[in-house]
C-alpha cells in the first residue's frame, strides 16, 4: 500500500506547485493508470512515491507519503526513509531506460543494485536469472545494452529493478520512446507483473492501454487530481478529458460521437451497436 496525505510540492525557482493537495491511496497489488496533460504532475508524482523527491529532488515539500510492506505490515514515511531503502520496496522505471543503464553486460546491469545491498552471491545470481526470465532476455546475458533493441532496453531497465523483489513498481511513461513491437513487450511484461502480484502504478500518455488494463485510472491536471475511478467510471467524462488534452483511445471517441456507451476498445463495439439496436 502506497498512501499520499495532501502532498504538495515546488519545484525551486517555480512559482506553481507541480503538485497541490494530492491525496491517493493505492492498495497492494492494484494496477492504477495515472492520465493527464502535458505538464499536469503525473510524472513529479511518480518521483514522490519511492522518496526522490524530495530525498534527492529538493524542493518546497508538505504532507506525507506512507509505503507499507505486504510481507512485514511496516509502514515507511518517505520523508524519514533513505531512497535506497524504499527501493526494495517501491520500485521505479523511467521513460529513457538509457539513463537507467550503465552499459555493463546485460547480466551486470541486473546484479549492479543486488551487489550493493550486499546480498550473497547465490542469492545474486538467482535473482539476476528470474528478472531476465520474467522480461524475456534469458540469454542475452553476456551482450551489451548498447546492441539491444529499444524494447530490449526497457525490458532490462525494468529487470533491474525488479530484481530487487519491490512489492510495488511505477513506470514513468515505459512506452513513449518505443516503436509499437518495443510498446508490446514492455506492456507484457507489466500485465503479467500484475497479474503475479506487483502493484503496478504507470504513467502514459498513451491511455489505450490503461483503459483497458487498469483497475483504476487517476487523471491530473494543474497539480491536483481531478478524477479518478474505474475505467468505466472515467470513460463516462471522455468530453472532459478530451478538454484538458488527455490523448483518450479512438473507440471511446467514436462510440460517444455515434451515441453509444463508452467503447473501452474495439472490441467492445459489437455489443454496444446491438445494445442499441
Amino acid at each position: 500500500m502506497i498512501e499520499l496525505r495532501d502532498v504538495t510540492f515546488r519545484y525551486p525557482r517555480s512559482k506553481n506547485p507541480a503538485l497541490m493537495d494530492v491525496s491517493l491511496k493505492i492498495g497492494d497489488g492494484e494496477f492504477v493508470g495515472i492520465l493527464g496533460p502535458s505538464g499536469s504532475g503525473k510524472s513529479t508524482l511518480a518521483l514522490t512515491l519511492n522518496g526522490i523527491i524530495p530525498n534527492s529532488i529538493r524542493g518546497a515539500f508538505s504532507g506525507e507519503v506512507i509505503v507499507r510492506d505486504p510481507k512485514t505490515g511496516k509502514t515507511f514515511k518517505t520523508t524519514e526513509t533513505p531512497v535506497s531503502k524504499l527501493s526494495t520496496l517501491v520500485g521505479l522505471v523511467l521513460q529513457n531506460p538509457e539513463s537507467q543503464l550503465f552499459n555493463m553486460t546485460v547480466e551486470d546491469e541486473v546484479a549492479f543494485a543486488l551487489e550493493n545491498l550486499g546480498l550473497p552471491r547465490e542469492e545474486i545470481a538467482e535473482r539476476v536469472e528470474w528478472a531476465l526470465k520474467v522480461v524475456g532476455l534469458g540469454g542475452l546475458e553476456n551482450e551489451f545494452p548498447p546492441n539491444l533493441s529499444g524494447g530490449e532496453k526497457q525490458r532490462l531497465a525494468i529487470a533491474s529493478v525488479i530484481a530487487m523483489k519491490p512489492s510495488h513498481l511505477i513506470l514513468d511513461e515505459p512506452t513513449s520512446q518505443l516503436d509499437p513491437k518495443g510498446k508490446r513487450e514492455v506492456l507484457r511484461v507489466v500485465e503479467e507483473l500484475n497479474r503475479a502480484g506487483t502493484t503496478v502504478v504507470m504513467v502514459e500518455h498513451d491511455s489505450r492501454f490503461l483503459f483497458r488494463k487498469a483497475d483504476r485510472l487517476v487523471v491530473l491536471n494543474g497539480g491536483r487530481v481531478i478524477l479518478q475511478g474505474t475505467p468505466r467510471e472515467v470513460a463516462e467524462r471522455v468530453e472532459e478529458l478530451v478538454e484538458i488534452g488527455v490523448k483518450v483511445p479512438h473507440s471511446l471517441l467514436l462510440s460517444r460521437a455515434l451515441g453509444l456507451p463508452p467503447a473501452l476498445s474495439p472490441q467492445e463495439f459489437p455489443s454496444r451497436v446491438a445494445r442499441r439496436d
